[in-house]
């Protein structure tokens, strides 16, 4: 192969970085939600990579490496014998029984043996030198027959019966410089072999066809029509060499005349560093081309999956979101203030003899309520317990009531549905342990409260009486005035919830004054919001946590394009710097 400039050289490093980047762009870009239309995005997406790794970045990285010509195509279609036949001598063995290829050979010149290693070519398939049915490994066949500049690699059947065997003739045609497709008169129109051929018009790989085991009276009529088909799907230019049905001898190999035509093409080719070297550069640059233009339908396709994404977070977010403002409202608007709460709230304060008289014996109700809540420490503690029963019940009531939402909006749409199934729980539910920290959270805001008016009162010298023997009656009392903070109450149970409120506040104000019973109320007020906050956001983790472990980052399209047009934008200044013949970039 000639020898490049300083420029190209320059050009094909920048060209392999760019490749590299293009490469971890796409493996950064998993599709996982199943949208519409998704299946063939993903193949074209792992195509795209192992193209990447098996040929475009080794190959470009070895561009002086020997021509490898791939020869593959159906099954019974010949391909080992032929192989076989052109080196010379059995290296590869054909058989009766299908599918009879399974571990790909690779044959080529001893001198060339170091091309070969693992680290340049189809790095995942390990290397052998002994013969094997191993579909994960390459045998390596050193033959002087083969000449210098050249390997033949003899893969396995494209339409065989075992999947892996069809996705590894994939993989090496697609690692393929030069792709020797064999057909034969009874299988040359079938459907498999095309979608191959079109792939590889596709990307200008370089193709030439073999027409096999082929009747020396059917040749003309069956080699027109197979040039007609090859033309109309843009492979005119290809070669088309026939090889007639003859008798194979005891190793298995075809008369020499037969392959004499194909021999003395692939031999001329070795012998030309030019013609290689253009053979080369057109199979490389047509998949460099390829990889680049279908990149932009990846991330056509992952920006889809992030607007599902966020749609399925906006799902939770609001449903979450409106389970914390429905826990807001419902602390704050006095509807805490029912049943045991509002009934042992009463005991501690006598709460509607003092209503009677609120307005104008503010300072005997002062005494009265404290003295009351002195001597009734055992009323003080069953409206802690009310409060904690019903903080808790509300908590988990919302709690479930935005596992439903969220379950629902999910369900509404397919890549939803399936993260349900496979969340390994029952997303529809509050967590099993919910009511556990709900409890848990509803004790620590009680303790805190206790611990505020406690602080709140170690500087007042003057109430040190009423704090001694009544901090938990005080607390009670920041409770309630917490809870009918919006006196969102109507009618009689708005008098009664807004009354006992206001004496609260009372109470606290001639204890602790005016503006720090404000203080203490909205510093209860945000704690009290802040833990059911974390409550809450760790329910509905439990549905972005799938979100987040999906992996697809938000940067994902705009790295996939960025990457695909550094590549465009080398491939443009090679043509415009060094032109065609020097360059194995291409156009």
């Amino acid at each position: 192969m000639s020898g490049s400039s300083p420029e190209v050289d320059k050009l094909n490093e920048q060209m392999v970085t760019a490749l590299v980047r293009l490469r971890s762009a796409l493996q950064e870009s998993a599709l996982p939600l199943d949208l519409p239309g998704v299946d063939e995005v993903r193949s074209s997406r792992a195509e795209m990579i192992d193209q990447l790794e098996d040929y475009v970045i080794p190959r470009l990285m070895s561009i002086q490496a020997p021509m490898l010509c791939v020869v593959g195509g159906s099954t019974g279609a010949g391909k080992s014998t032929l192989v076989n036949s052109l080196v010379g001598r059995r290296v590869t063995e054909p058989g009766v029984l299908r599918p009879t290829t399974r571990s790909p050979v690779l044959v080529h010149h001893p001198d060339d043996a170091d091309w070969f290693r693992q680290d340049r070519l189809l790095p995942d398939l390990a290397r052998v030198k002994h013969q094997t049915n191993d579909p994960e490994a390459l045998q390596l066949v050193a033959s002087d027959t083969v000449p210098q500049g050249l390997a033949i690699l003899d893969a396995p059947d494209i339409d065989s019966v075992e999947e892996r065997n069809r996705a590894l003739a994939a993989q090496l045609l697609a690692a393929a410089d030069l792709w020797l497709f064999v057909t034969s008169a009874a299988r040359y129109a079938d459907q498999v072999p095309w979608e191959f051929l079109r792939a590889a018009a596709e990307r200008s790989a370089a193709v030439a066809i073999v027409l096999d085991r082929t009747p020396d009276d059917a040749i003309e009529t069956v080699a027109s029509h197979l040039a007609r088909m090859l033309a109309s799907r843009g492979l005119k230019d290809s070669p088309l060499f026939t090889v007639t049905e003859g008798t194979v001898d005891a190793d298995g190999l075809l008369p020499a005349t037969s392959v004499a035509e194909i021999r003395s093409w692939l031999t001329a080719l070795a012998a030309d560093a030019e013609a290689r070297s253009e053979v080369v550069r057109q199979t490389l640059a047509g998949a460099v081309r390829v990889i680049a233009r279908r990149t932009h339908g990846v991330a056509d396709a992952a920006t889809d999956q992030l607007a599902m994404l966020d749609r399925l977070r906006e799902g939770a977010d609001t449903a979450y979101a409106d389970a914390l403002a429905k826990v807001d409202e419902a602390s704050a608007d006095g509807t805490l203030l029912r049943g045991e709460v509002l009934a042992g709230w009463q005991e501690c304060v006598g709460t509607g003899e003092l209503l009677r008289s609120l307005e104008n014996r503010v300072g005997w109700i002062r005494d009265r309520v404290v003295n009351a809540i002195k001597g009734k420490p055992q009323q003080a503690e069953r409206v802690t317990v009310a409060v904690e029963s019903g903080l808790e019940t509300l908590l988990l009531e919302h709690a479930e009531a935005a596992a439903e939402r969220a379950t629902a909006a999910w369900s509404s749409l397919a890549p939803g549905r399936t993260l349900l199934e496979d969340a390994g729980e029952d997303l529809s539910r509050a967590s099993r342990d919910f009511r556990r920290r709900a409890e848990r959270t509803v004790r620590d805001w009680q303790h805190d409260v206790l611990e505020m008016v406690r602080t709140e009162g170690a500087d007042k010298r003057g109430t040190a009486r009423f704090l001694a023997y009544g901090v938990n009656g005080l607390g009670v009392a920041l409770m309630v005035v917490v809870f009918a903070h919006t006196a969102g109450l109507t009618g009689a149970e708005a008098g009664i919830a807004g009354g006992s409120a206001v004496l609260g506040q009372k109470l606290l104000e001639a204890v602790f004054g005016d503006q720090a019973v404000r203080s203490l109320a909205a510093r209860a007020r945000r704690d009290l919001q802040r833990r059911t906050e974390e409550l809450l956001d760790a329910e509905r983790a439990r549905y972005t946590d799938l979100l987040d472990s999906l992996d697809l980052p938000p940067s994902a399209p705009g790295a996939l394009r960025d990457a695909a047009r550094r590549v465009d934008d080398l491939r443009f200044s090679a043509n415009q710097a060094v032109g065609r013949t020097d360059s194995p970039l291409g156009p």
